[in-house]
């Protein structure tokens, strides 16, 4: 059907200095772990988003000198002319495909880790970083100001070089513009510290000198954080005066929040705190100081919601990382009318794992984002498998299961059936789905509910729980096991490597996380343990469920931190406030030694031994895969043979636990290449390697 007339706003023009944006979408830059290391994953990324009906894409943040060398995390570069070849790839695929490629200009000051080029790090007052207390940078002279200005300067003159159409002036999330602006960084009592004119000196000059370098060859965009918040030091009305004062000389203000060491409200809030569009509080006031284009995030997927603050007159475009990587064609889709096949952004901020981590990034929702280039995958085409003529069986419909019966249903499989001893969808994430703050992340199992739906050669099988006999007898010609994984109730685990003593099945005061949020048991008594050895979202959600209960809850954990993946996430400080605040006592760096029906013994990070006093206890310690019936299937294979099954595989969990973005990823793979000569032996995928 064709797209709501309410939704037209968002496709109209948007004129940006000498630069035309073909509608309000807006890919804002973003961190993916490729830079220019990985030059055609980038292209191929980017590009891929651009062929989604994005208007403009950007680059992550892009060094311009090697004084801001992020090393070991990857970002872009334009050190060099070589930096700019790389770099062409994409601008040449954003062109390809109707966008604008933009380029975040980028120096860290203070927060440059350096640890490549070994160059102290600069910054305008001699302040430690407050992520690395042996860090303390060099006081930027006078020279040291010019210097970092030209080279400014100089890479924007590589952009352009490059193909780029809009070039950034980046001060946020309190990299080196920001510092000289914020009094809390800057402490330099020269014609570039103390008043707010003298603060705001270093980033109005290099914006000026940027602009009359490029002239009209490129659209300049600063991005701003509105406000730094948490005492960074730029406040709402700084910052709105600071765009004020620099508005003649910019085509696109991009405003964001927070500051790089808050950690609290930054653009990326998971769902698990933030609702869609939390940030308007801060960077909705930009209005009042420019009336220039206005590009804002909030992790938004309604296309209503977009279109009401446009037409609000807050912002002129609809930014986007999270949600252009869950589903990079969500301006096409939303263009076209296919609302409900917009694969939408959960906030659980893999992406950002993996990204940030020195990692390749990766989607929960979204397994083809990364893979574009290395190993050809597109989120909305899939090739005719040699083999469609046949049938496939996939027993599970968790993560791993539901999203392999897709791909197999997608590449023209003649039947493909998902049988799962449940009456839904979704497997584990049925009950995590349950857990507070996480109810987002029922996306997951909304969009391949439709997707399900709408594919006649596949057929969801509720309430069957099939044995090998059953698999062997079904007359699928694959048979893919995806029955996931289970807690283990002993307690075993890979910090001790051993179980807990006093721990074990049939004991009502001991409980794993599928019996509380699944089977619905309950500790006895009124105050509970949770031993935490995963570290992640399940041991704080099964205590707060507990908590909301009215028990007492203690939280035992064997690492340094509380939930400490979740800080990989940006969940961890807020996570660990939140349990606090609830009452819930922790204690970290400890493991448990024995349980009884009394209580916890545990021993500390130095081995002294304290006890836990409570009713019951549930234990959060390690996943073990539930792969019993695919031994069963592969130890008898004369047994297939007979039956006609050409194909056994397993996927997911039951391989091997996992997080549920690589579960999914792991489905994914085996249906892309089910007519490979091996289909459980993954191909070989391109790397991207300097050739000498």
């Amino acid at each position: 059907m064709p797209r709501l007339p309410r939704h037209d706003i968002l496709f109209e023009p948007v004129q940006i200095g000498p630069k035309t944006l073909r509608n309000r979408f807006y890919q804002v830059p973003h961190c993916t772990g490729f830079g220019v290391e990985k030059p055609w994953t980038q292209a191929a990324f980017r590009g891929m988003k651009a062929e989604g009906g994005w208007a403009a894409v950007c680059t992550e943040y892009c060094s311009i000198s090697a004084e801001s060398d992020e090393s070991p995390y990857v970002s872009a570069r334009l050190w060099d002319d070589e930096d700019a070849r790389a770099l062409r790839l994409m601008t040449e695929e954003a062109h390809r495909h109707g966008a604008l490629a933009g380029v975040e200009l980028w120096h860290g000051g203070l927060y440059a880790e350096t640890r490549e080029s070994r160059l102290p790090p600069l910054a305008p007052s001699q302040l430690s970083s407050d992520f690395d207390g042996i860090t303390v940078p060099r006081v930027m002279t006078p020279a040291d100001i010019r210097r970092v200005q030209q080279e400014w300067v100089t890479a924007a003159g590589r952009a352009c070089d490059a193909g780029f159409d809009i070039v950034y002036v980046y001060g946020s999330h309190t990299y080196l513009p920001s510092q000289f602006l914020s009094p809390v960084y800057n402490r330099r009592t020269d014609a570039y510290g103390g008043s707010f004119e003298n603060r705001a000196r270093f980033w109005l000059e290099a914006i000026e000198l940027v602009r009359e370098a490029v002239g009209d060859r490129c659209a300049i965009a600063v991005r701003i954080a509105a406000d730094t918040l948490e005492g960074s030091g730029v406040e709402l009305a700084e910052g709105l005066e600071f765009i004020r004062r620099a508005d003649a000389m910019v085509d696109l203000w991009d405003v964001t929040i927070g500051a790089l060491a808050g950690w609290q409200r930054l653009d990326a809030g998971p769902s698990r705190f933030f609702e869609q569009g939390y940030q308007l509080e801060w960077s909705g006031q930009a209005r009042q100081a420019t009336e220039k284009p206005i590009v804002v995030v909030g992790r938004f997927t309604d296309p209503d919601r977009m279109a009401e603050i446009v037409r609000g007159g807050t912002v002129d475009l609809i930014g986007a990382a999270r949600p252009s990587i869950s589903d990079p064609f969500l301006p096409r889709k939303i263009e076209e009318g296919r609302y409900d096949e917009v694969r939408e952004c959960i906030g659980c901020n893999a992406c950002y794992s993996r990204s940030i981590w020195g990692r390749h990034l990766g989607c929960t929702q979204n397994a083809t984002a990364g893979e574009e280039h290395r190993r050809g995958w597109h989120p909305e085409r899939f090739e005719r498998a040699r083999n469609a003529g046949q049938t496939a069986l996939v027993v599970g419909a968790g993560p791993a299961g539901m999203e392999c019966a897709i791909v197999l249903a997608k590449r023209g499989l003649e039947l493909v059936h998902v049988v799962d001893a449940g009456d839904d969808i979704g497997g584990c994430l049925e009950w995590v789905t349950r857990l507070p703050g996480l109810g987002e992340w029922g996306r997951l199992i909304d969009y391949r509910r439709v997707q399900m739906a709408r594919l006649p050669n596949l057929q969801f099988v509720p309430g069957v729980r099939l044995d090998a006999d059953g698999v062997r007898d079904y007359g699928a010609d694959i048979a893919i096991v995806a029955t996931g994984a289970r807690w283990n109730a002993d307690g075993m685990n890979g910090i001790t490597r051993a179980p807990i003593p006093g721990a074990g099945e049939g004991l009502a005061h001991v409980l794993t996380p599928e019996q509380v949020m699944v089977e619905g048991l309950r500790p006895p008594g009124a105050r509970a343990c949770v031993i935490d050895y995963e570290g992640y979202f399940t041991g704080a959600g099964i205590a707060e469920v507990l908590r909301a209960e009215g028990r007492e809850v203690e939280l035992l954990t064997c690492f340094d931190l509380v939930a400490h993946y979740c800080d990989q996430t940006l969940e961890g400080v807020r996570l660990r406030r939140r349990l606090h605040d609830l009452g819930i006592a922790m204690h970290r760096g400890a493991t448990a030694t024995a349980i009884d029906p009394e209580g916890v013994h545990a021993a500390d990070e130095f081995g002294r031994p304290f006890r836990i006093a409570c009713d019951g206890v549930v234990v959060v310690a390690q996943r073990s895969s539930d792969d019993a019936l695919h031994r069963a299937l592969l130890d008898d294979p004369d047994a297939l043979a007979a039956a006609g099954v050409e194909g056994l595989h397993a996927i997911g969990d039951c391989v091997a636990p996992r997080l549920i973005a690589d579960a999914i990823f792991d489905g994914h793979r085996l249906g892309r290449e089910i007519d490979s000569p091996d289909p459980s032996r993954p191909l070989p995928y391109l790397r991207e390697r300097p050739l000498v």
